[in-house]
């Protein structure tokens, strides 16, 4: 059968001052640290919708997450949802209070301020070019991606890519960009520590980054008169941190949601509260605001740029070559519709060989 004949199903994708505590707020804990990084497996293309049986009317009912009537509750009320079984290949980020940004960093990551998120769900790897070339084919992402070998292979992470074919892609899978509040939640835990590990600063042991020589972690690149600048490396080559997300520093960096504001002072209330968007919430047009965001740092960059409360300016349709990339977030609704899911037949499981990573590319 054709990709055309099957884009209307389920298209498989080869897809120093301390910084204050927030006040404890109950929240489901993360499970263990997983053991070493398995190859992520394809997602299979997920319609936006999932429904309960339909009502008397004959209209279906939009399935909605259960949420303990004796939970806690977020500053407006809303009970905080617990973490249920995670779509494929997604980790639950528990909700309540969190530390977002810091006192210590550059003026653009200041004040750092509790705010407070609903539970949401994170893709534990980044996407990698498998995954995006296959939405490209089934005509749901417009082109993108690197514009080097040695950035192209099919488990290294999608690069050269604009904001909007990032939120494409998030989008044909039912999911969507995480807000940044969100991504640093999912890359600080619990604690709020600056780094996914804790407060260790970032080594080529725990991050694909630029070491002390300026030599690249990540391997180094085939076809170059400087090789060693380096190159992603295979999605999830480091150990998973905080909730069992991997590269959550360093190898690409990653697009969140958010218009980019030069402080979260000028930001006011639009970063503050209960799972803030940023301005215009987000969405498009915004008068005043015409950069995106890019949080983590890459392979390309020393570790000082890879902690969690770092933020960089990115024009929404600029297609850096070799930079930025992007995982996918969803939120209660969206998770209830994508569990379930199932995952491509084709696609390396968990301790499957990897052929990519045998090679050492």
């Amino acid at each position: 059968m054709s990709a055309r004949a099957l884009l209307p199903y389920m298209l498989v994708l080869a897809c120093t001052h301390a910084t204050p505590s927030p006040s404890p707020v109950p929240a489901q804990q993360p499970s263990a640290t997983p053991a070493p990084a398995p190859t992520p497996p394809t997602l299979a293309l997920a319609s936006h919708v999932a429904t309960t049986p339909a009502d008397d009317a004959g209209a279906p009912v939009p399935a909605t997450p259960a949420v303990d009537a004796g939970a806690a509750r977020l500053p407006d009320g809303t009970a905080i949802a617990s973490c249920e079984d995670a779509p494929a290949n997604m980790s639950c980020i528990p909700g309540g209070a969190m530390i977002r940004g810091t006192d210590d960093g550059p003026e653009n990551t200041r004040p750092a301020a509790t705010v407070h998120l609903q539970t949401f769900y994170m893709d534990r790897f980044e996407v990698t070019i498998a995954e995006y070339k296959a939405c490209v084919r089934a005509g749901a992402c417009p082109k993108g991606g690197p514009f080097y070998p040695d950035f192209s292979r099919p488990h290294q992470p999608i690069v050269g890519m604009t904001w909007r074919g990032a939120k494409a892609f998030c989008e044909a899978h039912g999911k969507q960009l995480p807000t940044e509040a969100q991504w640093e939640k999912a890359a600080r835990g619990d604690a709020g520590a600056l780094h996914p590990w804790g407060d260790e600063r970032p080594s080529c042991r725990r991050a694909v980054i630029k070491d002390k020589r300026g030599r690249s972690c990540g391997t180094p690149m085939a076809r170059s008169s400087e090789p060693y600048k380096g190159r992603t490396f295979v999605v999830g080559s480091r150990p998973a941190a905080a909730y069992g997300l991997y590269d959550m520093v360093g190898n690409a960096w990653e697009y969140v949601a958010d218009w980019y504001a030069p402080d979260y002072a000028s930001c006011g209330d639009a970063c503050m509260g209960v799972d803030p968007k940023g301005p215009c919430g987000g969405v498009e047009p915004c008068p005043g605001h015409d950069q995106k965001l890019v949080k983590g740092g890459s392979w390309y960059w020393s570790g000082q740029l890879g902690n969690g409360a770092i933020r960089r300016a990115q024009p929404p349709d600029n297609r850096p070559f070799h930079h930025y990339g992007f995982r996918c977030a969803a939120s209660l609704e969206q998770a209830a519709a994508l569990r379930g899911k199932p995952l491509a037949a084709e696609a390396p499981r968990e301790g499957e060989p990897n052929p990519d990573r045998e090679r050492g590319l």
